[in-house]
């Protein structure tokens, strides 16, 4: 159900109302008695259920397109760079400096 945003002209206090579509607009505000006005603003709502994502239920070019979207996988087969220093050589420079 959306919300909507309500105003009151004598107490200018603010409603967030929650009510269907088809209902009439709140005309009389609840705490004062006084005429209440429907303010223009963005409604919201909540997509509940499954199928509001993209990884739900996807299509065979969907999928394709996901695969494709993933990053490549390194290679398995290429070897570990060379270490060109190891530890106790290290440990060596530092005391002969």
């Amino acid at each position: 159900m959306p919300v909507y945003e309500y105003k009151c002209m004598k107490c200018n206090q603010t409603f967030e109302i929650m009510q269907k579509i088809t209902e009439h607009p709140l005309s009389v505000c609840a705490v004062c008695g006084g005429e209440m006005k429907k303010l223009i603003t963005s409604t919201s709502f909540v997509l509940k259920g499954n199928g509001w994502y993209k990884s739900d239920y996807p299509s065979t070019d969907r999928k394709k397109a996901m695969d494709a979207e993933k990053p490549a996988e390194p290679s398995r087969e290429t070897s570990p760079a060379p270490k060109t220093e190891t530890k106790s050589e290290t440990k060596k420079e530092a005391v002969n400096a």
